[in-house]
């Protein structure tokens, strides 16, 4: 086995790659080789050939629940504040919470925003992109219109920026501004997106909370355990299913999963809930009667949000 780490910094790679790749079938060598980069666009402004049918893509994105609890004995509750950072993992199990954050915020995120994103496209203005993921961080598994985000960033320029800001930030695998659910893609594309942490150790590092006061706050832990379950199901998601929101003012729906013709949508809830509760649950299946919708309310105990961060999104819509 061959493995190159960080491929995108070679000029032409791909070229390279394929030339050597049918060298070897030509003399049967049995040898694979497993090309690594930091990201996905980063991957493709190398790729001058298309190596159509010479490769398997495995997705790599953060540590799911299930990994963290195994390799490193998480709990719940450290996983949602914490999230899947296997770097820094050692502090949090010795209750060094100080220096769990200082490697998250000058180790990992800095990095990635300063060396990978710069590297993915033409960014002409740094610190809006920096201001911009902060502030995304803080509002994380909230409806928040770019306009809004517009003002409060000095310089931001215009939406289109900030639009193409937040898609930049998806592709690194740090934050997801998830489009509205509806019919029509016109609506899909006009409507506010609903921001999304891809690993919730971003949102816990800008909060400024500890880990002790986040457990005590129901209204953030609440965000917290939502923040958790979106990232979940958006780094899990396969290609062609879509992970979205819905809201007709008064009634919302967390999240909303599409494969095709299948729809799930789900509720999270971080504590036990009434059924008065779920009326965007059950306004959302009433409107969509005709498609078939299947709806879910996902957690209200502990049991019940550990189990949903051990499953995918086609899971859901299997039982569609």
């Amino acid at each position: 086995m061959l493995v190159f780490d960080e491929i995108q910094h070679i000029p032409n790679w791909s070229s390279v790659v394929k030339g050597l790749w049918d060298q070897d079938r030509a003399q049967d060598l049995p040898m694979h080789v497993v090309v690594l980069g930091s990201a996905p666009l980063l991957m493709q402004r190398g790729l001058g050939e298309s190596l159509m049918g010479r490769f398997e893509l495995l997705q790599m994105s953060h540590w799911s629940y299930s990994e963290m609890r195994d390799c490193f004995g998480f709990t719940l509750d450290q996983y949602i504040y914490f999230g899947g950072y296997p770097g820094p993992a050692t502090w949090v199990l010795e209750g060094q919470e100080a220096r769990w954050r200082d490697e998250v915020l000058h180790s990992l995120i800095e990095p990635n925003l300063v060396k990978d994103i710069l590297a993915l496209a033409r960014i002409e203005k740094p610190p809006v992109l920096q201001q911009l993921f902060k502030l995304g961080c803080i509002y994380s598994g909230q409806i928040v219109a770019v306009t809004k985000l517009l003002v409060q960033l000095e310089g931001a320029g215009n939406t289109t920026t900030l639009t193409h800001y937040l898609q930049l930030l998806r592709a690194a695998g740090l934050l997801a501004g998830l489009e509205k659910y509806a019919a029509q893609a016109i609506r899909q594309r006009a409507a506010p997106p609903k921001l999304n942490v891809l690993n919730t150790a971003f949102l816990s590092v800008y909060s400024g909370k500890t880990f002790a006061h986040a457990r005590n706050d129901p209204t953030f832990w609440g965000h917290l355990v939502e923040s958790s379950v979106g990232a979940h199901l958006i780094n899990t998601a396969s290609d062609g299913l879509s992970v979205s929101y819905w809201r007709e003012s008064p009634h919302e729906v967390d999240f909303v999963l599409q494969h095709g013709d299948r729809i799930c949508a789900l509720e999270v809830k971080s504590a036990p809930y009434k059924p008065s509760d779920l009326k965007g649950l059950h306004a959302f299946a009433e409107k969509h009667a005709r498609l078939g919708v299947r709806t879910t309310v996902v957690g209200g105990n502990d049991l019940a949000i550990a189990e949903a961060l051990t499953r995918t999104p086609g899971d859901w819509l299997s039982e569609s």
